[in-house]
């Protein structure tokens, strides 16, 4: 498939919202995380999948991680890329 197909694949590293995606699914594979996050974000579970297609709330789940640096360094080692890639990311989002 060719690159520019408008069937690829969004490439994770350059699509802030599929980063802010596999980041909210890292985040509530913890129950104590997800709490943290609903707590701290005043977001709720109804919330949170209403607006799974919202800039603001993905950039609020990574302004979550980006306020505690240790979870930004562990979701972004485990959903395979950089802290700074989720900032980039949160910062294009909230454009």
């Amino acid at each position: 498939m060719r690159p520019d197909s408008p069937n690829r694949k969004p490439d994770s590293s350059e699509d802030p919202a599929m980063l802010a995606l596999l980041a909210l699914g890292w985040t509530l594979a913890d129950g104590a995380r997800a709490d943290r996050l609903l707590a701290l974000t005043g977001l709720d579970a109804e919330a949170l999948r209403a607006g799974v297609d919202n800039p603001a709330i993905l950039g609020a789940v990574l302004a979550f991680l980006a306020d505690h640096e240790p979870d930004l360094i562990a979701c972004a080692e485990a959903i395979d890329t950089s802290p700074a890639a989720l900032i980039a990311a949160q910062e294009r989002l909230n454009k």
